[in-house]
Formats: C-alpha cells, structure tokens, sequence
C-alpha cells in the first residue's frame, strides 16, 4: 500500500552492502581526498570517449548531408534520374548495409566499450553504497548538531536561524549546490532508516527542485520527481501529517494514473481525514525525536555550536591561567612552552605551538598506511561504531624518529613516564565527513575493557596532539565541565582521567565535536597507572 521503498529497502540495502574493509572512504578526509584522484583518471577517459563520439558524431552529420541532399536534389528530379542504375545501386546498398552501420555503429560501442573498461579499472578505489549512505548521514548529522538550515544547506550555505534571523555558521570561499537528486539521495537514507524527521526535510527540498525543472529527468540522476513525492508522502504519513500525504499521493497520480499502490494509499488517506477530528488532522509540528543512546545531547551540542565558550563565573576563576611552562625541567629553561590552564576541575591545560609544522607532517604521512576505521570498546573486544567517524593508525616509537622525539616531549612536560607499556603507541586519528566522537570516556569504565590488555592498569591521562586545523567545527567538548575547546593547531591539550585515587573522573566525560569544514588530524597518547607511582603520588586522602 505504501511506497515499495517502504517494504523492500532494508532486504536491498542487506544485500546491496559491502563488506566493511572495501568501503569506509567517508570515516576519513585522506581518502576523500585521494578519491579526487580517481575521479581525475575517470574524467581523462570521458575526454578521449567525448573526442572519439565527436568524430563519429561528424561522420553521421557527413551521412546525413548526403542523403538528405540526395532527396532535395536528386530523388525530387525528374524520373529520368531515377532510372540511373548508379542511383539504384548506391539506393539498395545504403538501405541494405549504410544505415544499419550507422544505426548499429561498431565505432559506438567500441567509445562506449573504452570507457566502460576505463571505469572498470578505477572501480576498486570508487566509493561504495557504504560512502554514500555515510556521507548522507555526515550532513544531517551536521545539520542536527549546529542547528543548520537545510535549505540553505541545498545552496551551498552554513546557516542556522537564531532570533528569527539566517546567520551565516560557515561562509565557504566556494558555494556548491545541491540538485534535486542529490537531497533525493540523502533523504533516501534517512527513509531507509525510517528515520522521518530527515527523511521530511531533504525529500521536500528535492521534490521543490524537482519541480523546479519541470520534472526532467537527467541521465546522471538515480531519482525522479514521482520517486522523491513517493517517498516524502509516505514520509509525512509517518510523522502524522496525513493531509499533505494526500495531497502529494495526489499529484504524483497526475504523472503515473494506474499505480495501484498509490490509488490504494489515496484511498485510505482519504479515509483517515473522514474518520478524524478536525484537531488531530492538523499539520504536526516536525519534531526531532528523542535520543534514548546520548542523555547529554543537548549540552554536547550546545558546547559544539559555541566553540570554546564557558560558563561566565569561570572566566573570572583566578585559578585559569596562561604562563610559560617548565615544570622544572632544564630542557625547558631555554624555551618554556606557553601553558594555557583551561580548567581546574577537571585539570585541562593547553600547550601552545607543542608541535612543528615538519613533525605534524611527518607523523600525518607515516600514519597513512596503516589507517583503519577507528574502533570502540564492546565488552572485551573492539568494534567500529556510528558514534566514532574517522580511521586512525597505531604507531610506535621505531616508525619514524619523530615519533620518538613526540613522547621524549611529553615525558618533560608532564613529568609522566610515556615508554610503552606505560604509555600507548601514539595513535594518529583523521576524522572523514562530518567526523565526530560522541560524549566518552578515556578510561575503562568495566574491568572487561581492553584498555587493561596491558596490564599496566587503567588510562590516567590523555595528551592530545592537534596536527592540523579546521575551518569549523571539530572542538573538544567536556559535557559535564561545560566548556569546549577549539582546534589550536600545533597545540596539545592535556588531561588527568583518573582522581588521585585510581577512581575515574567523570567530569572528564568530552566528545570531538563534528568537523563541518576542513581536515581535522589528531594525535592521542595515553598514559597508564603504572610506571607513574613516583611521578603522580596517591594522595593520602582517599577522597582525592
């Protein structure tokens, strides 16, 4: 009765997935990046397919002319000409063999053919359906956390509407807008996923823009007009909005008056509005439904759309500071490091200019063979997760004599022993399409957790490196602290995990923030218990 979408998606979307080892290219901006690449080489053989076509395509025009002159001038003349038996010839031989070459052209399909195995040969590094429903999902997971306007978004703009008002979140130097198939495409996944509060948005926008081209389909387009009113009708019966269900259902019969199923869903549209109170057939409100997996949403976005803001009483905490750091350490003396305390409690200090431009950059190329979708704790193993976008790789001391130098700098400013297994390898994160890492923990929470593999205790504190910047978004968020910092490139940023007493903090519960423009490079160390029992002391208060 519904849409076939409706039925049949999830079956098709089962089969159509890719394992996740092929896919991926949206967890990570390197390979977006390097998917520019193929695309160059696929545009290569569409230039020598549109030369080669152009040739033909003249020798038809040559074909054409012929003939067409032949009946103008020759075919209308006087009967005598036809009884030329050079005429009649050239006649049957043309009708016989010249029109089904070119009808059935072997340079055609050769074109066609070429390309095709141009393609064939880029296809392994090509996006998978995996990317393109990740991608979707990046753009309304950026349009829920900074509040954007989705129609603005289909103009190539960032804005967000506060006291009635489009304020511009991000002006880009390009704007890129978007067709009516491609807010069709996103709106698909959200549908897909019966997620109808999206699903509303986007297949209005691409329904509008359908409409805009008179409904004329484009050879590149995966969607129609009657495909995005098929979906938005169902979308809006879904969120109780059965009128304008109708009344899509309706106009889409113009453009396909036998379709049994949307005949069926008129009638029964019909049949609800009759049925109905006048107050419960009124347009509902479009609401964002509930998170039943993050209880702090609101705070965790309200902190990434801010950007670094706090609460004002502790802007006038004397106990924040900015100095030039030592910490007692001759290496130091020289060239202290300019020390930002950005909170007490928890501790959070930021380390300006920790990092040279040719270290970040030595430690971004070693990383990027061994880039794998990052991966969360699920009970005693590792799984990748929706709440973690980016891809991250592991490396240790003897991958490059930076990386060495990286924990030899940590040690002096902390004061902390980082040699593994005291402290992780570094692990180097580049976050993909809208990349994020919602509201967690750095150290284990469960006694299961692989944090402990080790076996030299529980994470104790986290420095984490910035390798690049962003243009927006992309902050560290500390929810129940309530303040979030801003990428700072070439910064670090440093954190204690644990109280005094071995105990986790929870005021260190922090999320990175979605990236909404730029390529966002991290780099995490993390530091265990054991190894610092004379660097970090146990207080004699238990409740420290």
């Amino acid at each position: 009765m519904f849409p076939a979408g409706a039925l049949l998606s999830w079956g098709l979307l089962t089969v159509a997935v890719v394992p996740a080892s092929l896919g991926e290219m949206y967890t990570s901006l390197l390979n977006v990046k390097q998917a520019i690449g193929v695309e160059r080489k696929l545009i290569g053989y569409l230039r020598t397919y549109i030369d080669h076509e152009s040739e033909r395509l003249d020798d038809i025009k040559r074909f054409h002319a012929k003939v067409s002159d032949l009946h103008t001038e020759v075919y209308r003349g006087p009967a005598a000409a036809m009884a030329n038996p050079l005429l009649a010839f050239t006649l049957i031989k043309r009708m016989h063999s010249e029109w089904l070459n070119v009808v059935y052209s072997n340079e055609a399909q050769e074109n066609a053919q070429a390309l095709r195995s141009g393609y064939e040969k880029e296809e392994g590094d090509l996006p998978k359906l995996e990317d393109l429903q990740g991608a979707a999902k990046a753009l309304m997971r950026l349009q829920d956390v900074y509040a954007l306007q989705v129609a603005s978004l289909v103009r190539g703009r960032f804005q967000r509407v506060t006291d009635g008002k489009s304020i511009d979140v991000y002006l880009p130097a390009v704007s890129v807008p978007l067709s009516g198939d491609d807010c069709f495409q996103v709106g698909k996944v959200a549908y897909e996923q019966e997620d109808y509060y999206h699903s509303v948005q986007w297949l209005e926008e691409s329904v509008r823009l359908f409409r805009g081209t008179g409904g004329v389909w484009s050879p590149e387009n995966e969607g129609t007009l009657e495909d995005a009113l098929d979906h938005l009708a169902f979308s809006h019966f879904k969120t109780g909005n059965v009128s304008h269900a109708l009344s899509l259902s309706q106009e889409l019969l113009h453009y396909d008056p036998e379709n049994g199923r949307v005949l069926q869903n008129v009638e029964k549209y019909e049949k609800l509005l009759v049925s109905s109170s006048p107050e419960s057939i009124r347009a509902n409100e479009l609401r964002r439904p509930t998170s039943n997996h993050l209880r702090t949403r609101d705070t965790y976005e309200m902190l990434c759309r801010t950007q670094g803001s706090q609460q004002p009483l502790q802007f006038e905490n004397p106990r924040l500071f900015c100095d030039y750091f030592t910490n007692g350490n001759p290496q130091l003396l020289l060239l202290p490091v300019r020390r930002e305390v950005l909170s007490v409690q928890p501790y959070v200090v930021l380390y300006h200019n920790f990092i040279t431009d040719k270290e970040a950059e030595d430690i971004k190329r070693t990383s990027h063979p061994g880039l794998k979708r990052s991966v969360v704790a699920a009970g005693e193993k590792q799984a990748t997760a929706e709440y973690r976008i980016s891809k991250s790789a592991w490396l240790k001391g003897s991958s490059h004599s930076t990386v060495g130098k990286l924990d030899n700098k940590i040690s002096v400013l902390t004061g902390l022993n980082v040699k593994h297994p005291y402290g992780e390898h570094l692990q180097v994160v580049n976050y993909g399409i809208g990349g994020h890492y919602e509201p967690h923990f750095d150290h284990a929470t469960l006694p299961s957790s692989p944090v402990f593999k080790l076996k030299t205790g529980n994470r104790v504190a986290t420095f984490m490196i910035y390798l690049s910047t962003v243009e927006a978004g992309g902050s560290t968020a500390f929810i129940y602290a309530n303040f979030s910092v801003p990428v700072v490139e070439k910064a670090a940023i440093f954190w204690w995990n644990l109280h005094r007493n071995g105990q986790g903090d929870a005021d260190t519960l922090h999320a990175g923030c979605p990236v909404l423009i730029g390529d966002k490079w991290v780099a995490n160390k993390w530091i265990h218990e054991h190894g610092q029992e004379f660097q970090r002391r146990c207080s004699l208060n238990p409740e420290e």
